[in-house]
């Protein structure tokens, strides 16, 4: 049973980060960031490589420790309640899915199996109705991964193996989707098609964060977005002001 204490929190917030510090080794990857996303919103986390800004997502899905680094300060809040620290199967349980950068799939496991595992969490008494009924709302969002339910996942496509990774983290019906890089790697026409499906899930309900080095179509997709440098954050706002923002449009959207 997980047990989460509240404290002091805004309410309006569905995540909440506050003053967080992260370190790998003795390198401090984040110095002391703050951010938010409210209920229905996308919000983008852009900024150069190694800025801090996949470490950030990482800190929030659990899986930093993984990754040798570990938070020495600040607080990360969930529904009013602080999840720092928090596993990932942990976090899945109260509402948070992980689509993690590199598209990792089961590759000798079938489609299926794949959205499969994604319920294994679900109560046993209830998972065969409701793993059927949300599988079947990823083949309505994703229709080529119907016609290949039987194939193994790590015989498709780049683009194909990214629909199967965020179907498979929908079958838990998340409150907040995470999302790591979701157009890496990818031809032009599959990372506009992931957007598009990104866009229509959060338009039923569920609030997005992703990390993208692509600013251009982030700012497209975003309600918000954070810029990070060097381990903080030098702009945050709505989509239209970061766009509008000389220094953004020279650095980061080819001017």
């Amino acid at each position: 049973m997980i047990k989460l204490k509240t404290i002091n929190y805004q309410p309006e917030y569905l995540l909440g980060v506050n003053n967080l510090t992260v370190l790998y080794g003795t390198v401090k990857a984040l110095a002391g960031i703050s951010f938010n996303v409210n209920k229905g919103e996308i919000v983008a986390l852009i900024g150069p490589n190694g800025a801090g800004k996949s470490t950030a997502l990482k800190a929030v899905s659990g899986v930093l420790g993984a990754n040798g680094g570990y938070i020495e300060n600040g607080d990360i809040f969930f529904e009013g309640k602080n999840i720092k620290g928090f596993r990932t199967h942990e976090l899945v349980k109260i509402g948070i899915s992980l689509v993690p950068e590199g598209r990792r799939v089961f590759p000798t496991m079938s489609v299926m199996e794949n959205l499969e595992m994604g319920a294994y969490t679900l109560d046993n008494k209830f998972m065969s109705l409701r793993a059927k009924e949300r599988i079947s709302r990823v083949f309505k969002l994703f229709p080529i991964l119907f016609e290949r339910r039987k194939q193994k996942a790590g015989t498709l496509s780049s683009g194909e193996q990214q629909m199967l990774v965020i179907g498979r983290a929908l079958i838990l019906k998340p409150k907040l989707l995470l999302a790591d890089e979701p157009s890496l790697g990818l031809s032009p026409n599959y990372v506009e098609l992931i957007f598009d499906k990104l866009v229509e899930i959060n338009k039923e309900g569920t609030s997005i964060l992703f990390v993208e080095q692509n600013a251009l179509i982030a700012l497209e997709v975003c309600h918000r977005g954070y810029v990070f440098e060097l381990g903080s954050i030098s702009f945050e706002g709505e989509k239209r002001s970061l766009i509008e923002n000389e220094v953004i449009r020279k650095v980061y959207l080819g001017g």
